[in-house]
């Protein structure tokens, strides 16, 4: 499993959200795990409210340069949109260790920034 973060669109939020940026990262981290559950949770569920979750965890990844975190969320939205159960099992399989990947490395990119 490969993890990937655009670094480009992390320094553009940086660069919208100036002092702010640090908090909203580490919020915006959270909410990488807290949609992750909420998804799960739905899966077997509401599957309304899984495309919901997932379509936001694929926003909230992307905005943050998340973008392997983006795409397997993407993957699991279509899935479920075009009942795609298989699609859906592959890329949840992934998905705690993309949020977790993500989240690593989103936090240490910050960390590398503070000690600059």
């Amino acid at each position: 499993m490969n993890v990937t973060i655009n670094e480009d669109a992390l320094e553009g939020m940086q660069s919208l959200l100036g002092e702010q940026f640090e908090d909203t990262l580490t919020f915006c981290c959270d909410e990488f795990e807290r949609l992750e559950n909420e998804l799960r949770m739905a899966l077997t569920s509401n599957n309304q409210d899984a495309i919901r979750h997932a379509h936001s965890l694929k926003s909230n990844a992307a905005q943050f340069g998340a973008m392997s975190l983006s795409n397997a969320a993407r993957a699991i939205e279509q899935g479920l949109i075009n009942e795609d159960t298989q699609s859906v099992q592959e890329n949840v399989a992934c998905l705690s260790a993309q949020v977790a990947g993500s989240k690593a490395q989103l936090l240490q990119w910050l960390s590398s920034k503070a000690s600059l």
